[in-house]
């Protein structure tokens, strides 16, 4: 799996986890719908690590816990 659809993932089960839905998280992030949507469905290719730090703080992680889940495990990751 590819780095950015492993963040997508994860932002996918954390939402999932926490019942919130996209519209919420931009709102309390304050990012446009459609860049989360370019996230989540893979048309984005580089991920602004602030944004990933933003999103992280919207479900009270640190940026440790984020990516403290095994879809980032090295075995499984495919960076290019």
């Amino acid at each position: 799996m590819k780095l950015q659809a492993a963040i997508a993932q994860r932002i996918i089960n954390l939402l999932n986890q926490s019942q919130m839905t996209q519209y919420a998280l931009c709102k309390k992030i304050v990012i446009p719908q459609s860049s989360l949507k370019r996230i989540l469905d893979g048309s984005t290719k580089d991920i602004k690590m602030t944004t990933v730090a933003k999103i992280a703080d919207a479900f009270d992680l640190t940026l440790e816990e984020f990516y403290a889940d095994p879809l980032f495990s090295k075995s499984k990751l495919e960076i290019d």
